[in-house]
């Protein structure tokens, strides 16, 4: 009796213990920034969307690194991609459709700015609250390339909240009202600046997971004061919130593949958790079954294996809404800009990502003078896709997938992409961005990304009559 009376003192003084050491590292946390709040700054509330992500409002951010740190970076660029910042020169990324991809092993990708850039300690502001030293760092390829080039200030960006938990425990897992990442797409080539929200919106409209996004006014100060750097979009990371908040559960493999599947390169399969374990069985078979010399022998068991590995139904939803909306700046054309997540039924579920170059028939974006390269879309018969794309090609030349692939794009032409309902949600986010745009605040050079204001102004247009075009590319093509 004496010992289990031992025992339960003994687990009572360690939950007291834990219960105070929880408490005194609320206290420091609150010593070292006044404005720590639990539902704020701590990682033990949902993410709150309603915050952080408005679909009705703009939100402010403000952005400070010391001068120093603006150098390191600087400098950090320089070295990986070969230019300094406004020094302009450099070469464009390149590619083909309809062929083998660029490189021809596999990869289709080129990286531009070869490995993340560093990062440094920024203090944040939103709301009358501040986050001390965050984590930020510039991201991007074709985008990060060219802006860096012409010297532009808005620059896209990741926010990290708890990237330096070590060296100040005081922000142990420090969360942005929930979540831990967050990205920053600044609109490159893309003229409307509603595009990368516009199109994750569509996607989720046509049964297509995709992150949350949200309008964001930002200013950057660089070690010399704050600078407006006008209107961007923030984007909610695919591993931190958006697995778990769309499909209940995050358990599975999350990948952000360089790969156009010809073959499994384990290389270029990145996870993006569950690191430690190297299990990539789920993508290996995957791939396995999609290049079965099954497909040209016994067709139905070849759409029976990739079945068991792979969620064909959902992919096929999104090359019916990716091909009719124009979206070339992903597989097809570069080998990059979609994840891959091993849902709860056990089959790699295709996620898209980055859409600020979609929705026009100009490579580049919806900026004529954007960074195209050779690339161009995939068309809505992808008769033009070679081996090089086996994901598109193999299931454009199965009959089965290709007549609900079909099926896919008339139910997505007539339910979704109608211009009735495409010109309410671009007239809503135009008419929520233009006056901290080109009105009571300008985006102005080199804080914009924009060629002048009176582009903004007619990109509305163009993105009206895009919809109106695609829809009778449709009906032709349906016929």
């Amino acid at each position: 009796m004496k010992s289990i009376h031992s025992t339960l003192l003994t687990a009572a003084l360690l939950w007291v213990v834990s219960a105070c050491k929880d408490k005194t590292t609320d206290l420091v946390l609150q010593n070292a920034n006044s404005d720590w709040a639990i539902e704020s700054h701590s990682n033990d509330v949902a993410p709150n969307y309603d915050i952080v992500f408005p679909q009705n409002q703009v939100n402010t951010l403000e952005i400070t690194m010391t001068a120093a740190d603006w150098t390191a970076m600087k400098a950090d660029m320089q070295t990986k991609s070969g230019t300094a910042f406004g020094a302009g020169g450099g070469t464009t990324q390149g590619g083909m459709v309809g062929g083998r991809p660029p490189g021809g092993n596999g990869a289709g990708g080129l990286d531009l700015i070869p490995g993340d850039p560093i990062y440094v300690a920024t203090a944040l502001k939103f709301n009358g609250k501040t986050w001390n030293n965050v984590g930020f760092r510039l991201k991007g390829n074709s985008s990060l390339s060219s802006i860096w080039r012409a010297g532009i200030y808005k620059l896209p960006f990741r926010l990290k909240m708890d990237e330096y938990e070590d060296k100040y425990p005081e922000i142990d897992n420090q969360r942005f009202y929930g979540f831990k990442e967050l990205s920053m797409s600044p609109a490159f080539s893309d003229n409307s600046l509603i595009r990368e929200k516009v199109v994750a919106d569509i996607f989720r409209m046509g049964g297509v997971a995709a992150a949350r996004t949200a309008f964001y006014k930002v200013y950057l100060n660089f070690g010399d004061g704050l600078k407006y750097c006008g209107v961007y979009t923030m984007v909610e990371i695919i591993d931190d919130t958006m697995v778990k908040d769309q499909f209940g559960e995050d358990k599975g493999n999350i990948y952000k593949p360089e790969s156009t599947f010809q073959t499994f390169v384990q290389s270029q399969f990145e996870k993006k958790n569950n690191e430690t374990a190297a299990d990539y069985s789920d993508v290996q078979a995957f791939v396995a079954a999609l290049n079965s010399t099954d497909r040209t022998i016994n067709a139905a068991q070849w759409r029976a294996n990739l079945e068991k590995t792979f969620n064909v139904d959902n992919y096929l939803k999104f090359l019916a809404i990716n091909n009719t909306i124009v979206n070339w700046d992903t597989y097809g054309a570069m080998a990059h800009n979609y994840y891959l997540y091993n849902s709860p039924t056990n089959k790699l579920t295709w996620i898209p990502w980055d859409h600020n170059m979609s929705m026009t028939s100009t490579a580049g974006g919806g900026n004529a003078g954007g960074a195209g390269g050779g690339r161009a879309a995939v068309s809505l018969a992808m008769t033009e896709v070679g081996t090089g794309w086996p994901l598109i090609r193999y299931v454009a030349a199965d009959p089965v997938y290709y007549a609900k692939y079909k099926q896919y794009i008339r139910i997505f032409t007539d339910e979704v992409f109608t211009t009735a309902k495409m010109n309410e949600l671009f007239d809503k986010y135009t008419n929520l961005i233009t006056s901290y745009v080109n009105g009571t605040e300008k985006e102005v050079a080199p804080y914009t990304n924009l060629t002048n204001t009176t582009a903004f102004t007619t990109a509305l247009t163009a993105l009206k009559q895009h919809v109106s075009t695609r829809n009778q590319a449709v009906n032709t093509f349906l016929k």
